[in-house]
């Protein structure tokens, strides 16, 4: 998992954004897709904390 997940849906909620909805879209996209990340993250540190 690492850190890679974070910057490519930042990138791939910026593009979508930027395709649906133009500057203010991109924004927005780049920033759902960062919380997404991090909620990801936050859940798979969760995961594998359980897990031992």
């Amino acid at each position: 998992m690492g850190c890679l997940p974070l910057p490519i849906l930042f990138v791939l909620g910026f593009l979508i954004g930027r395709a649906v909805g133009g500057t203010d879209g991109a924004l927005w996209g780049a920033g759902i897709g960062l919380a997404t990340g991090l909620v990801l993250a936050g859940i798979f540190v969760a995961l594998v904390r359980r897990r031992r």
